[in-house]
């Protein structure tokens, strides 16, 4: 193993600095806004120009790579994988030095590429469970919003996401709202963000995920990838992981519902589940989708749309719907209430905010607008899980999105009602070292509490 482990290095290594020198350095410094991504439907993304700040990163990447190189060989392959997560710490904080849309861009192509860590150790079987008939190896996922137009799906969810959700994506390509649109606060371990459904649209995510999906499928009519014991074993659509699929409307349409059923009719084949995104801050209009008959009517077009399809025995993909943390007591209520009726099939609680708590309000980037996320979050957010699983009467799966950073912040919103666990700036900060860190600090949770699984610990401050 650790000789096969070496000889991946290697060529690690060796693609990385043929295609490091084959592109032409960016000079100077980087500014404020990264420039745009070129237009087209290559299934992979072109490496961004690197200057003098990416360069020191490069060095230290491939400084690692060779120093892994070396530690392989007198270590299995658990414990080289623990190793290399572990190595992203050193790298990870040299992000911080990059523009932040730059540094978005730069990770994405990594993650494309195949310059992460992949997870080679088994998820605990303590953290498996079953959602709509998939089964999740482990409820930790990424967020949509990092991999907006699926670019890097399976480097993602090989770096031991539970599962992976990309987009938001348009039906028509749109490149959002004008830069700099994403804003650090790092003494908060917050960002604020107005990308405004920046999208290469369907047409292009369509082809990515297609490609994908072809690719699992030629592997198991081959036989290389399929057996008796991979049924039991957790996967969707695409691979190892399960995939969601994210999906907005354009700025100037005029018929979201026609917007949201365009994406279904596209992208739901390649879906393991998918979510009506109507609480972005940043597309004007967009939130007032969430109120009772506009969610209602929005809901019933999706659900017809999604359902007039063909599906094989695994059957439609399950439906949810994003809601925004800003909401009144009033509006949750209407928004459970058009979820229990429709037999919505699950609810993710809940996008960024543009109310700034304390102790943002003090940051001078604060002033900044979009929506916050991060951990100044993790309250806010948390208390509405725990409203919307009382209001639902726990009948419905919810994933829990906003500020979590640790495995004690899983669990938290796993009591609170939670059935998986979503992040996103907790990754972008921590990177991949974190992804395992909190699946070990969950098992540890669970185990201090005396539950055997994921599933028991459901809801459990309102048992």
């Amino acid at each position: 193993m650790a000789g096969r482990a070496a000889t991946s290095t290697a060529k690690w290594a060796r693609e990385f600095l043929f295609r490091r020198v084959s592109s032409n350095p960016l000079g100077g410094a980087i500014r404020n806004s990264s420039s745009s991504s070129a237009p087209g439907a290559s299934s992979t993304p072109k490496v961004p120009h690197f200057s003098k700040k990416g360069r020191i990163l490069t060095g230290a990447t491939i400084g690692l790579a060779i120093a892994g190189g070396a530690y392989v060989s007198t270590a299995d392959e658990a414990t080289f994988c623990g190793w290399l997560f572990s190595a992203t710490k050193v790298v990870n904080p040299l992000f911080a030095l990059l523009d932040a849309e730059f540094a978005h861009k730069l990770a994405v192509t990594a993650a494309a590429r195949g310059w992460v860590p992949r997870e080679k150790r088994p998820d605990p079987q303590i953290l498996g469970l079953e959602v709509w008939g998939r089964k999740f190896s482990n409820p930790i996922g990424l967020a949509a919003g990092f991999d907006k137009n699926a670019e890097a799906t399976e480097g993602l969810l090989g770096l031991g996401f539970g599962f992976v959700e990309v987009g938001s994506v348009t039906p028509v390509p749109q490149e959002g709202n004008p830069k700099p649109r994403i804003f650090r606060l790092r003494e908060d371990g917050a960002i604020i963000n107005r990308c405004g459904f920046n999208s290469e649209g369907i047409v292009v995510v369509a082809k990515r995920l297609g490609a994908q999906h072809g690719k699992r499928m030629l592997a198991e009519t081959s036989g290389t990838s399929s057996s008796p014991s991979d049924e039991g074993k957790p996967g969707g659509k695409s691979g190892p992981g399960i995939l969601g699929v994210n999906l907005g409307k354009n700025k100037t349409s005029e018929d979201a519902a026609a917007d949201y059923v365009q994406g279904v009719h596209n992208l739901s084949q390649y879906a393991d589940y998918l979510v009506i995104n109507v609480s972005s801050p940043n597309t004007a209009g967009l939130r007032m989708l969430q109120g009772r008959k506009q969610l209602k009517d929005l809901v019933k077009k999706v659900q017809a749309a999604r359902d007039e399809m063909q599906w094989g025995d695994d059957g439609p993909p399950p439906l949810l719907v994003k809601i925004a943390p800003d909401l009144s007591r009033g509006e949750l209520e209407d928004i459970a209430a058009v979820a229990l009726a429709l037999h919505l099939d699950g609810l993710i609680i809940s996008n960024t905010t543009v109310s700034r708590p304390d102790p943002v309000s003090n940051n001078p980037v604060s002033t900044e607008t979009g929506g916050l996320s991060g951990k100044p979050l993790f309250p806010l957010s948390t208390n509405m899980l725990r409203e919307m699983y009382t209001l639902t009467r726990g009948k419905i799966p919810l994933i829990g999105c906003g500020g979590v950073s640790s495995g004690e912040d899983a669990y938290k919103k796993i009591r609170a009602g939670a059935t998986l666990v979503q992040l996103y700036t907790g990754f972008a900060y921590g990177g991949p070292a974190l992804i395992p860190q909190i699946k070990e600090e969950l098992v540890s949770c669970l185990e201090r509490d005396g539950f055997k699984s994921i599933q028991e610990a459901i809801g459990a401050d309102h048992k």
